[in-house]
């Protein structure tokens, strides 16, 4: 199946040979203005730029996800239906199954299964689909049987995807309109059906959220397959989830880490207070008890974490630079003694 190449170094606003550290600030830089949750412009749009911005994060930040984009992008011609190039096997793991032609699926007797196309709220492109996500259809087991005579009561073939969950759906939970679009590739009929998906508070990274029914049509009267949708976290510009916890980056100047100090930093729910102790080192974590993300139904939440991260003057006036300079002469502190 032939997608349009997407170009998420144009997306993000960076150049090719942007480093990791860029793409990163590029993506927060764009997720603080264009985040469902903070975005002050109409939601649809706010909500189909921030898709955008967070799949190109998906694939650009994300050092062999980078290097596979690089590579197909090589093979990138302007104005031209996009296919992979030779040997291409997708997302590490991921294998078409046997028959597979990007959404079409060959069974022994020459006859082909639907080819779909996911819409609506699902999150992603048919290209981070196609060349980064898990879609495809998968159930049917031919082996070595005569497929004529053995067709009758077969179920219906699953089909898989993935869907965009913020961090709010999983706080409060959400429900989502999905349309699957399906197109009979020996008669080019297409039929489109919207399908309500409900995300459940607390769901995780990787978790397969189940529809039944919903996927391919059975034969001589065998049941439909299923619908299987994994749940993809969307990126945040504060926060990283780690299962039900959270981490967030709480940039220090040096004497603040020095002498302690008392911050505000915000989670989820609104804002907290964290006292950060003096002598605080780089990397170290604080926790706050309870703003992280729900753990299933019982009401229970993880922590967040506060990771401690120094920053360092890159400019100085001559004043300052005379005060670190006495600093120096009268401290002590010797970090190659004192940490050996």
């Amino acid at each position: 199946m032939a997608v349009d190449f997407k170009d998420y170094y144009a997306v993000l606003g960076v150049p090719k040979d942007a480093s990791q550290d860029d793409i990163k600030k590029a993506f927060r830089k764009l997720a603080f203005k264009y985040h469902p949750d903070r975005a002050k412009m109409d939601k649809k749009v706010a909500e189909e730029r921030f898709k955008e911005i967070n799949e190109a994060h998906e694939v650009l930040g994300d050092p062999e996800k980078r290097k596979k984009y690089d590579t197909l992008g090589a093979h990138w011609k302007d104005g031209a239906g996009f296919q992979p190039p030779p040997g291409w096997e997708g997302e590490a793991g991921f294998h078409p199954p046997p028959g597979w032609q990007g959404g079409a699926r060959t069974s022994p007797d020459g006859s082909q299964h639907y080819e779909f196309h996911f819409g609506g709220s699902t999150g992603f492109s048919d290209f981070f689909e196609q060349f980064f996500g898990r879609r495809g259809d998968f159930g049917f087991d031919f082996g070595e049987r005569d497929f004529d005579e053995e067709r009758a009561g077969l179920r219906g073939n699953d089909i898989q995807g993935d869907l965009l969950v913020t961090l709010d759906d999983v706080m409060k939970g959400s429900e989502r309109s999905i349309s699957l679009q399906r197109t009979d590739p020996r008669t080019g009929e297409t039929r489109t059906e919207t399908i309500r998906v409900r995300i459940p508070p607390g769901v995780h990274e990787g978790q397969t959220i189940r529809v039944r029914g919903k996927g391919g049509e059975g034969a001589g009267g065998g049941e439909a397959g299923d619908l299987y949708l994994r749940v993809r976290l969307a990126a945040h510009p504060d926060f990283r989830a780690r299962g039900a916890d959270l981490d967030y980056d709480l940039e220090l100047a040096p004497w603040e880490a020095v002498l302690g100090t008392t911050v505000t930093v915000p989670t989820l729910g609104g804002r907290a207070s964290v006292r950060v102790p003096p002598g605080t080192n780089n990397g170290q974590q604080l926790r706050v008890r309870g703003q992280g993300l729900p753990k299933g139904r019982g009401g229970e939440r993880g922590d967040l974490y506060v990771v401690v991260d120094i920053q360092l003057p890159s400019k100085l006036t001559e004043e300052e630079r005379a005060l670190w300079e006495k600093l120096g002469h009268a401290s002590r502190f010797n970090p190659r003694q004192d940490g050996a």
